[in-house]
Order: structure tokens, then sequence, then C-alpha cells
């Protein structure tokens, strides 16, 4: 074969294209390596979305009352924390309070609404009113809380109304004669609340009848 038809015979060689059969073959890229890292471009798998369980709804309404911010200095700077004071009730009777500290103001609401359930007292209730006077006192909190006719409605401010309404009273008269700190006055109307005593009570405690003790 002379050297003319070795160049004719390299050049037809050059110039064939290579079939599909006879092309080399991509390798397939798995999800995952050796080391069991997750390979840039393999299929990614989805994890299988969790459903959001249904919040629990109170059966009570909640008030906030007052949220502070406390503020602790340490070596390495400032800390700070908040404390809230929250009422709950039904409006039907059922009244409560609670307090709770965190590092956020959500976070406290929500462990003052717990602690207010476990702390939750009755009061008796005489149509929209209280069936007598009662004085509350907590330290150096004093709440004075007289009952009133109908139409009156609610005589009281700050944390004192709070605890009335959500109570269920409609109508009644209050005055505040001591500290206005909230947790003094939430605590004092609490013990003056829990003093109250209906006329079934008061009849089966002296042992009398309902009629005499109206008399």
């Amino acid at each position: 074969m002379t050297e003319e038809d070795l160049k004719v015979k390299v050049e037809n060689e050059d110039d064939e294209t290579v079939s599909e059969d006879n092309a080399p073959k991509e390798r397939e890229r798995k999800p995952y390596n050796n080391q069991g890292r997750r390979n840039s471009k393999g299929p990614r798998e989805r994890k299988p979305r969790r459903d959001k369980e249904p919040k629990e709804e109170s059966p009570y309404e909640e008030r906030l009352v007052s949220v502070g911010r406390i503020t602790k200095v340490v070596k390495g700077g400032r800390r700070l924390r908040f404390n809230a004071l929250v009422v709950i009730g039904d409006r039907k009777g059922l009244v409560g309070f609670g307090t709770g500290k965190a590092h956020e103001v959500p976070d406290a609401i929500k462990k003052a609404a717990k602690d207010a359930e476990k702390n939750l007292i009755k009061v008796p209730l005489y149509g929209a009113t209280i069936p007598h006077q009662v004085y509350g006192k907590y330290g150096a909190g004093k709440v004075l809380i007289k009952p009133a006719v109908p139409g009156t409605g609610i005589s009281a401010g700050g944390a004192v109304r709070a605890v009335i309404e959500l109570a269920g009273i409609e109508d009644v008269l209050s005055k505040s004669l001591g500290s206005n700190t909230p947790v003094n006055m939430v605590r004092a109307t609490i013990a003056g609340l829990s003093q109250l005593r209906s006329v079934d009570q008061v009849a089966e405690m002296r042992g009398i009848d309902v009629k005499k003790v109206l008399k």
C-alpha cells in the first residue's frame, strides 16, 4: 500500500460520524455519592408535608392587663425579659389571673394565660350585679366593690374593670383605696370577689330558710 493510499484511508476515518449505537453512554448520576452526601444535580427527595395540628380554642376570654420589661445587668451586658399579667374569664362567673415571664412578649402572654387557668374562682352573681358589698385587700392594694341597680354599668377602671367584666358582672360600683400597681389591684379584686356568698350559701351555712335571710 502506497503512502497516498494510507493518507486517503486516514482522511476517510476522520470524516466518519459516530453512530448513536457506538456513542459513549453518559454515566447515570446517583442522588447520593459514596460518602452519603447529596449530589448537586441528583433528584431531590421531598419529605411528606406535616399537617399543622389545629390549635385548641380556649373557652375563656383573655385580657392583657400589663406588660413589664425586666433588665438584668450581667458581665457580658444586659439581658432583657418580659413579664405579663393576664386575666381570663367566661363572663358567666368564672374568672382568674396569671403571670408569666419569657424572653419574648407573646411567650410571656401564653405562660400567663396557662397560669390563669390554674387560678380560676367561681363568683356568685345576683342578676347582673353582686349579692353584697365586699372589701378586698392584698398587700398595699385595697379595693371596695358594691352592688348597683340595673343600668348603672361598671364603675371601675384599669385592672379592676378587666376582672369585673370577665367575671360577667354588668352593674357594680368600685373604688381603689390603696396601691395602683396592676398586680396588687388584680389580686385585691380577686380576694374581694372570692368573699362573695350567694343567698343559698348563707342560708345553708346558718341552717335557716332562704326567706329569713332576705328579711
